[in-house]
């Protein structure tokens, strides 16, 4: 059976009105034989159907009629922290709701837009920052429950955090500690889970977390275990001049033997320079696009700049919503229903968490920067993570 839903159009502050004789039409479209034995064969003509009267100023249609693949726009997420506390409802240290990752996921494996747009987050990487979350992650994405519907969509980092280095190696063995990493990395490539080593690299924001010389030697041994495994790269860098860049020329894209595998990788969360930009990409490397990366009308210069072949889309989830107060926050189409935590509504997102749904709007933002149609963007970039990480 097919459901109509007709609403009003907001164009700007002006609604388009809905008058008899546009009920008239409506009811001419929908009893026409040609137009229903047209829908029985394909769903194309109706959209274009659709898509004609909509011109015409008669006003938005929604319909359930299952859309074809080339309708729907494909995206997939190279950052979700879905281990974070939030997706099990809990808010600095708060219970404030049952937990709905489970939702959260079925919001990102289709959703039909308030702009119409239907979208499918085909591949969410959960990325790790410790030993102990990256063996959280596998058993996440391995469970039962996920494996019924999720199979084959979710895939995993392995790595400790620069920030976390001292956490996780401190000043024990680091070399038992570094086998039980690469042990655990091993394993998850060879049963389709890891995808890549991350989330390593470097952080000088936050050194009060773990000094400077703690990071580049876990970053340095991670690179091994990166290179003697076979994973590509998912890589933090934040205020660190050149010295990132400059490790990975040392140890890592100089280690060209037969005994290692050179994959390249991708710095997410980009927020520096074009200049540094295109260094890392001379080198290889594609650059991670989040909410992070757009908040400053100096980050849209430079994302405008980033060639979409060297471009990946992610949300860094729960982290990294696109706020009023972002230079990029203009561009965005996309609203989704959302309550705050204190006031939770099943099916609803939550105020300040950003999930993989979320990713059309960095889509959307990139989009309007560079004067492109959001499949585009989606497309090259979904396109780059499948290939970097082998995610078929």
């Amino acid at each position: 059976m097919l459901s109509l839903e007709v609403r009003s159009m907001k164009r700007k502050s002006t609604n388009t009105v809905i008058t008899s004789s546009h009920f008239l039409l409506l009811r001419t479209i929908l009893s026409s034989a040609t137009v229903l034995a047209g829908l029985k064969r394909s769903t194309c003509g109706f959209h274009t159907l659709i898509k004609r009267h909509h011109r015409c100023g008669i006003g938005a249609f929604r319909t359930n009629v299952m859309m074809s693949q080339a309708d729907v726009i494909e995206f997939v997420d190279i950052g979700a922290n879905l281990l974070d506390p939030m997706y099990q409802g809990t808010y600095r240290n708060k219970e404030r709701h049952a937990p709905d990752l489970h939702m959260v996921l079925d919001r990102a494996l289709q959703n039909n837009s308030s702009t119409g747009t239907s979208t499918v987050v085909s591949k969410i990487m959960v990325t790790a920052g410790t030993l102990q979350e990256s063996e959280q992650a596998i058993e996440l994405i391995q469970s039962e429950h996920l494996q019924k519907k999720f199979s084959g969509r979710l895939f995993s980092t392995v790595g400790v955090h620069p920030t976390r280095c001292s956490q996780d190696f401190g000043d024990g063995d680091w070399d038992t500690k570094l086998q039980a990493l690469a042990d655990l990395a091993r394993r998850g490539k060879l049963e389709g889970t890891v995808v890549a080593m991350g989330e390593l690299g470097l952080d000088y924001a936050r050194t009060e977390f773990c000094p400077v010389d703690v990071q580049k030697r876990g970053f340095i041994a991670q690179l091994n275990i990166a290179l003697q495994i076979g994973l590509p790269l998912f890589l933090h860098n934040r205020d660190t001049g050149t010295d990132l860049l400059d490790i990975l020329k040392e140890h890592y894209f100089s280690k060209d033997t037969e005994n290692n595998f050179i994959l390249g990788g991708v710095v997410h969360s980009f927020d520096d320079t074009l200049e540094l930009a295109r260094k890392f990409i001379d080198l290889g490397l594609y650059i991670g696009i989040n909410g992070c990366s757009l908040k400053k009308p100096e980050n849209l210069a430079v994302v405008k700049e980033i060639p979409l072949n060297r471009l990946m889309l992610e949300t860094d989830c729960p982290w990294c919503d696109i706020r009023a107060t972002h230079a990029g926050h203009g561009h965005i189409q996309t609203k989704f229903p959302t309550k705050t935590e204190k006031k939770y509504v099943e099916g609803s997102c939550v105020k300040g968490r950003y999930e993989p749904c979320h990713i059309i709007q960095v889509a959307e933002v990139i989009a309007g920067i560079k004067g492109i149609p959001v499949r585009d963007v989606a497309q090259a970039s979904a396109e780059n993570a499948k290939k970097l990480f082998r995610m078929h």
